[in-house]
């Protein structure tokens, strides 16, 4: 029987999966009846809400039963952030039955052949090379999900050149998450912070700009010394069992054939480099652009599945294999859908169970008898914290920066400061919580398990940590401003 095309989620990974966000939203309802409740007051500037600090207080506790908490991941889809989430889910299916047309003819493969051709045969120049316009991607413009339909290819990319889908996914999504944290310019982040601390816009580059560096040099290190090690033993891939399906479609590719195939293979091609051009435009113009950023996600996935679908048609594979293909990939990605849905419920219940701002609270209280530096770390790990319950960038720096920058300012920690110790917090943990979607996602589409994601990445995450707290201390030294 020939395998399906496309990603398709493994009933080990996603049984896996649904077990940890299980018992997360168990523990979530039971910190829902174990906390207070409590709330801030909140106004809105420039449309956005923004709590003002000293309006705490404790309120009667809601009325959530506990039952409420396993239906919580429908409830999600009419709460305030249901049309994200409809939008989330469009956007997968899109791209997981765009990649399968993309797979199932060959254009994968061609677009391959192409790569390692420009690059003479340098596989670990063309890992670097790679991985460092991804981190640029995510540092100057605050790009993340939007790359997912650029991960199947370097997935693909990873097993011709006999690494395996940790590789894939190390030189795409967990370059861009690299490089979104240790922003330059992220106006995701970097932009929407310094504006609530009063900051000038992107003020401060000087001092992130070796920031960048540093973590690309580790993150360099790290992914290369994984692709030599599964190079030299193809069996101390972690993930070397799940591979095994992915690794047999590019095993011995004839790469000059591949490359001077039939017309309708270079014509498909050429049609699908369009959408993708297209693509890249709206990563780079996103930030830029409003009218583009307001909608840049279901662009991307618009873009990819009319390229990846229209270059299938042009291929001559013919409609029905390529019909086929599009609902073996849909199909294929769907259990994605129950995951994601779990995993925004658990900020749902916390918040209707009213204790977010509780949490915000407590863990704000730490700052009081706390030195610069301490404070500065303390920032740091708050927003690790907050991130496990509020993945967005910019809505947590809603959240928490009216609340840090008047503690900051008592404790003599700038606010520049401030606001890179909460872009780290941010950021690195990204792909770290299974809370997020677009970890569900990108791991759906390489068919690897959470735990080993976690195992492979964890090594990663703590000389990321040492690094970043090094850079904090030498700000709060050098009293890093203008203010």
């Amino acid at each position: 029987m020939n395998a399906k095309a496309g990603a398709q989620i493994s009933l080990k990974a996603f049984i896996q999966s649904v077990l940890i966000l299980f018992a997360i939203m168990i523990i979530a309802g039971i910190l829902t009846l174990v906390i207070p409740a409590g709330n801030y007051s909140r106004t809105l500037l420039d449309g956005r809400e923004m709590i003002e600090p000293e309006s705490f207080q404790f309120v009667d506790r809601p009325d959530y039963p506990i039952w409420r908490w396993f239906t919580a991941p429908v409830e999600v889809l009419w709460g305030p952030e249901g049309l994200i989430v409809i939008v989330i889910i469009i956007f997968i299916l899109m791209v997981g039955g765009a990649f399968a047309v993309l797979d199932q003819v060959g254009i994968l493969k061609a677009g391959i052949a192409r790569i390692v051709q420009a690059f003479g045969g340098k596989k670990y120049v063309l890992l670097l090379v790679i991985s460092l316009f991804f981190m640029a991607l995510g540092s100057f413009f605050g790009i993340l999900e939007e790359i997912v339909p650029l991960v199947p290819l370097m997935i693909a990319l990873s097993y011709y050149l006999g690494w395996d889908a940790l590789v894939g996914l190390g030189m795409s999504v967990l370059a861009t998450n690299m490089g979104f944290s240790a922003a330059i310019t992220n106006p995701f982040t970097i932009g929407i912070a310094q504006k609530i601390a009063g900051l000038p816009l992107f003020s401060g580059a000087w001092f992130r700009v070796p920031i960048f560096i540093t973590i690309y040099a580790v993150f360099a290190v790290f992914l290369v010394r994984y692709a030599k090690r599964v190079e030299r033993k193809p069996k101390e891939s972690l993930v070397f069992d799940e591979d095994k399906a992915g690794r047999m479609k590019y095993d011995h590719l004839d790469l000059d054939a591949i490359a001077a195939s039939s017309p309708h293979l270079g014509r498909a091609v050429a049609f699908f480099s369009v959408f993708l051009a297209l693509i890249l435009f709206v990563l780079i113009g996103s930030p830029f652009i409003s009218v583009i950023s307001d909608y840049a996600l279901p662009l991307v996935g618009v873009f990819f599945l009319i390229g990846g679908v229209g270059a299938g048609l042009l291929s001559g594979a013919g409609k029905k294999a390529v019909l086929k293909a599009l609902w073996e990939g849909i199909s294929g990605i769907a259990p994605g859908i129950i995951l994601i849905l779990m995993a925004v419920s658990i900020k749902h219940i916390v918040v209707q169970g009213g204790i977010m701002d509780t949490i915000l609270h407590r863990a704000a209280q730490s700052f009081s008898q706390a030195s610069p530096f301490l404070s500065a770390v303390i920032i740091y790990f708050l927003a690790l914290m907050i991130e496990f319950f509020v993945a967005s960038g910019s809505a947590k720096a809603f959240l928490m920066m009216p609340i840090l920058l008047p503690l900051a300012d008592l404790v003599g920690v700038t606010r520049q400061v401030t606001v890179t110790a909460y872009c780290f917090g941010d950021g690195f943990s990204n792909l770290v919580y299974p809370t997020n979607p677009l970890l569900l996602i990108v791991l759906g589409l390489a068919v690897v398990p959470y735990p080993k994601w976690l195992k492979w990445t964890l090594p990663l995450w703590f000389w990321v940590v040492v690094v970043t707290v090094i850079f904090l201390g030498i700000g709060v030294a050098i009293g890093y401003g203008p203010f």
